[in-house]
């Protein structure tokens, strides 16, 4: 299915309304080491050190929707790597209780976006600018022209690294920026242990590739099944990833499946009542050998009750008996250096190419899903300012 949609004819795809998004989702493997090789390059890297000099106390991720869901991948691996505390606060936290939920400086808030327009983005470093100036800024866009990246140039407390204008998605889903943003926030990693390779890079490139070719259809055959309704399970930096999974499946189905993410340990608590004959899970494993084994209790846990319709596994070393006759798995590499983000980047290639098929299936069109509710960038709305 997948080559029959990529070889119709560029006025077909877009009578069809997939062509961007279809385009972005495969461009993924090729602008992953463009990524890496801007990460690496003498600009980026003084912008990055000059963000981390002096070090900050304290590090908050930050951004809406798909952008905020990047910041929770991030968070535990910067912290593990730089060894300060870092958090995810969504950029509307921000513009409402910043005075409860920031610490006090110094700090350093990375502000993540694909367009850098949103209302919440730059209201929030402006805001912060003013009321919190022990903070400085690192904006981390894949926009040269938006706001975040325009507005700040000459603000000494504000940094800004623009990602390729290719992983500036036209398409109203995120995905290549997705994907791209998350891998350019390690670069913060660099000289350190936890720094991704280009070793990884590439593992993760071949994975997704493999997947593109060998499993796609298999995956689309699942997204035609009668799925109303999808559970997306991930541990530690992947918990991020399955939300964005479970949004991607929102917003490409209009809303027609209901999903729910949640933790591999935390399903047990009240949500796993969610998983019903027509609800299909969505499990990235961890690369991790101990957090596995619990993730793998819990996939048997709902083979034993009958719990869903089938099961989504994405990971490396998936034992044969997690899965059962309606399952599918996408075998990865394992990836020592950088594992976690490595493993994202394929785990949440899969939840988009399983959003977009399901969105055909149901006669959607993935470019403008939800056409006349959701739009590329959030209308503006009236900023109100910090309260006194």
């Amino acid at each position: 299915m997948l080559e029959s949609l990529r070889t119709e004819p560029p006025e077909a795809q877009q009578a069809a309304g997939y062509a961007d998004t279809l385009r972005e989702i495969l461009q993924q493997p090729a602008t992953w080491p463009d990524t890496f090789d801007l990460l690496c390059s003498t600009a980026a890297q003084q912008r990055l050190a000059k963000a981390l000099d002096p070090p900050p106390g304290h590090i908050v991720l930050t951004g809406s929707g798909s952008s905020m869901y990047i910041g929770e991948c991030l968070a535990p691996v910067l912290q593990a790597g730089l060894g300060v505390p870092v958090q995810a606060i969504a950029a509307g936290t921000l513009l409402t209780h910043w005075r409860s939920v920031l610490a006090p400086g110094p700090g350093l808030l990375i502000s993540l976006g694909r367009s850098g327009d949103s209302p919440e983005s730059g209201s929030v470093v402006s805001m912060l600018l003013e009321h919190a100036p022990a903070w400085r800024h690192l904006v981390i866009t894949c926009n040269a022209n938006g706001k975040l990246a325009m507005h700040y140039r000459d603000e000494p407390r504000v940094t800004v690294l623009v990602l390729d204008e290719r992983t500036n998605d036209r398409s109203l889903v995120m995905t290549s920026s997705f994907t791209n943003l998350l891998l350019a926030g390690t670069g913060l990693l660099q000289n350190t242990h936890a720094a991704l390779t280009a070793n990884a890079i590439s593992r993760a490139a071949a994975d997704a590739q493999h997947i593109f070719a060998t499993q796609a259809d298999a995956i689309a055959a699942l997204a035609q099944r009668d799925v109303t309704s999808a559970v997306y399970l991930g541990s530690g930096a992947a918990f991020g990833a399955a939300r964005e999974g479970a949004l991607k499946m929102l917003e490409m189905t209009g809303g027609k499946v209901v999903t729910v993410a949640e933790t591999f340990l935390g399903l047990r608590h009240g949500p796993m009542s969610f998983v019903h004959p027509q609800t299909l899970v969505v499990a990235l494993l961890s690369p991790d050998p101990a957090v596995r084994r619990y993730e793998c209790d819990l996939l048997r846990e709902l083979s034993r009750k009958q719990l869903g319709m089938a099961k989504l596994v994405v990971g490396d070393e998936i034992p044969a008996d997690v899965l059962g006759r309606d399952d599918l798995a996408i075998n990865t590499s394992a990836i020592s250096a950088g594992a976690d983000v490595a493993a994202l980047l394929t785990g949440v290639v899969v939840t988009q190419l399983l959003a977009f098929f399901r969105c055909l299936q149901l006669g959607g069109k993935p470019d403008t899903p939800s056409e006349g509710v959701l739009t590329r960038v959030v209308e503006e709305f009236a900023i109100h300012g910090a309260a006194p």
